[in-house]
Order: C-alpha cells, then sequence, then structure tokens
C-alpha cells in the first residue's frame, strides 16, 4: 500500500469496524483506540450542540443514530465548529428510519440556528430609537426568522408531538448586544412584517407598515400603524431591526 490506500483503510475501518478488514500492520486494540477516540469526539460535539434531540433517545438507540452518521455521511468540513452544520445536512438529505421522531430535522436545525449565531462573525450597531422613523431600516444580520411545522420550542421528552399540528410555529432567533442568544414566539403578522424587512430592506417604517396593511385587510390601518410602530421599536431595543 501506499500511504493514501494505508490512510483510506485506517480511515474506513474507524467508520465501519464491523465490515471492513483491519489496516495491515496495525494491532487491533491499537486501532479500538483510535475508533474509540474518533466516534467520541463526534458524539461528544453532537451532544453539546443537540442537547434536546439527544435527550429524546435511549442512550443506545442514540449510539445508533451517531454511529449512522458517523459512518455514512461524507463531510466537507475539516472544521468541528461546522460538524453540527453536517449533522443537519445527514438528516435533512440522507437519513432513513420509519422511527425517527417526524420532528427531528426541524429541531436539529432549531438548535443548529442558536450555535450558528453564537459564534456567527457578524456584527450590529444599536440604533438611536428616536430615529426610528427618520431611518431606512434592515433586519438585523444576527437576526433569523424561522417556521416550523412542529412546535419545536416546546419539545422534550414530556412533549413529543407526533402529527403536525394546524398551525405552523413562527420563531425569532437573534444575537443581542451582549453576545446572548435569544429565541422569541412570533404571530404570524408580526412574522411577516419581519420578513419585509428580510426582503427589501433600506426603506422607512412607513413603507413596511404600509405593505403589511395589504396582508391584514380586516385590521384598522391607524391601529396597525400604532401597533406596528410598537413592533419596531422593540426589535430596535433589541438589536433585531439596525440602521440599513
Amino acid at each position: 500500500m501506499n500511504f493514501q490506500q494505508h490512510q483510506a483503510a485506517f480511515a474506513a475501518y474507524i467508520r465501519h469496524p464491523e465490515t471492513t478488514p483491519l489496516p495491515a500492520g496495525v494491532k487491533p486494540e491499537r486501532m479500538a483506540m483510535y475508533r474509540e477516540l474518533f466516534f467520541n469526539n463526534i458524539d461528544g460535539f453532537l451532544i453539546a450542540n443537540f442537547p434536546v434531540l439527544h435527550r429524546l433517545f435511549s442512550e443506545q438507540d442514540w449510539q445508533n443514530l451517531v454511529q449512522d452518521f458517523f459512518a455514512k455521511h461524507v463531510s466537507h468540513t475539516p472544521h468541528f465548529s461546522e460538524i453540527p452544520e453536517e449533522f443537519l445536512a445527514y438528516l435533512q438529505n440522507e437519513r432513513q428510519c420509519v422511527t425517527d421522531f417526524p420532528f427531528m430535522a426541524e429541531l436539529a436545525h432549531y438548535e443548529w440556528v442558536e450555535m450558528a449565531l453564537s459564534i456567527a462573525d457578524a456584527e450590529s450597531e444599536k440604533m438611536p430609537l428616536e430615529h426610528l422613523t427618520e431611518t431606512a431600516l434592515k433586519l438585523s444580520p444576527l437576526a433569523c426568522l424561522l417556521a416550523y411545522q412542529f412546535p419545536v420550542h416546546q419539545i422534550s421528552p414530556t412533549f413529543l408531538p407526533l402529527s403536525v399540528p394546524q398551525q405552523p410555529t413562527f420563531l425569532l432567533a437573534y444575537r443581542n448586544f451582549e453576545d446572548v442568544v435569544h429565541f422569541c414566539e412570533l404571530t404570524p403578522l408580526t412574522y411577516r412584517l419581519l420578513q419585509l424587512l428580510e426582503a427589501k430592506s433600506g426603506r422607512f417604517s412607513e413603507t413596511y407598515l404600509a405593505q403589511l396593511a395589504t396582508f391584514a385587510p380586516t385590521f384598522s390601518v391607524q391601529k396597525l400603524q400604532e401597533s406596528g410602530l410598537e413592533i419596531l421599536r422593540d426589535f430596535v431595543q433589541r438589536g433585531v431591526i439596525v440602521s440599513a
């Protein structure tokens, strides 16, 4: 074997020790040590980044899930900080198990967002509240709008919804000025307002509120303007909305 062939055999055994022959010239106990080291690193990283998902499984079922990811998924990054994103891609595109929770991919995405925002290399400056109506606005780069079929923020070992609810769940994730990640649940109308800012940044509050009125024809225009401004003020204070 040349070095690359030996390296491939080494990696294949670590991924599939039950079905792959032991690399030539390496003792079984040494390979077992490498296998345990690699697998435990991946396992520990996934537990740290997906704590809710982890708690929903028995220890054996969780180990089977991690082993399936470890053995089958082809990662495209050498960085540990990107393993959660690779795990998410595996759940969304590759995982096939009829006994999985129907909300598993959505829950994993919800947990991944928290990690992604916490390490995001972005900044946003606080905008003076008194300038709200006179400043072009945009959604902060540290804010993320989320829409799910399942109420992922409520899922726990004692709450496991197995059928899709009639109403979707709208959430906002954001990192505040103290670099703490928060989540809050949104009404459909508030979600739509923030969607407008995300899709068409650089406009004034009155423009967004006028566009919002077309989605709420049963609301009084004056009431919608007043309520909308209060919502915008709140999100400016939280750092969700910033100057464009």
